[in-house]
């Protein structure tokens, strides 16, 4: 597996300082790359995303948003308008302004080689890209998913010895000779 690159923006909203995939090492990380004309974002991505942000405490799952805008751009492509679909949307999350370039493709986009919007991206709490999905993800699906990176390279609880029960006693813990 390989470790997820960093995303390449150029402003974040919904956030008192800019976010970055090292800073968020220990925690999943959930990036929605959407765009606010994609249908499929609106429809189902973004309110994916939402809950989310929503069901899964903060301090196990970061939900970024990722705002790369490859067509249109005269329609979405100013903060302003990004901001006020935000509040509309009431986005929860931090969202990441993807940087534009003289190609094709904005730079995060490009770098992780995006098929269009949505793409859902999963990285582990060891930085690494674990999925990249283009289009709708599964509720159940994607819950089982990030349950699973919560859920890996958890330190095992520490064993409690308990005293023994006496000779000749059932416990909840079993019966002693």
């Amino acid at each position: 597996m390989k470790t997820a690159p960093e995303l390449d923006v150029t402003e974040w909203l919904n956030t008192t300082e800019p976010l970055n995939l090292q800073k968020l090492r220990g925690k999943v990380v959930v990036i929605e790359a959407f765009q606010m004309l994609c249908p499929g974002c609106v429809s189902h991505s973004l309110p994916q995303a939402i809950k989310i942000a929503q069901l899964f405490p903060q301090k196990d799952v970061q939900v970024i948003g990722l705002h790369t805008v490859f067509e249109h751009h005269a329609a979405q492509g100013s903060r302003e308008a990004l901001e006020a679909f935000i509040h509309e949307y009431k986005i929860p999350f931090p969202v990441a302004i993807d940087r534009q370039t003289d190609k094709h493709l904005p730079a995060t986009m490009e770098t992780y080689q995006m098929q269009g919007t949505p793409t859902l991206i999963l990285v582990d709490k060891e930085g690494r890209l674990r999925k990249q999905k283009f289009g709708m993800t599964n509720d159940m699906q994607i819950g089982a998913e990030i349950m699973s990176l919560i859920g890996e390279n958890s330190a095992p609880e520490p064993e409690t010895e308990n005293s023994p029960p006496q000779a000749g006693t059932c416990t909840d813990e079993g019966c002693s000779i």
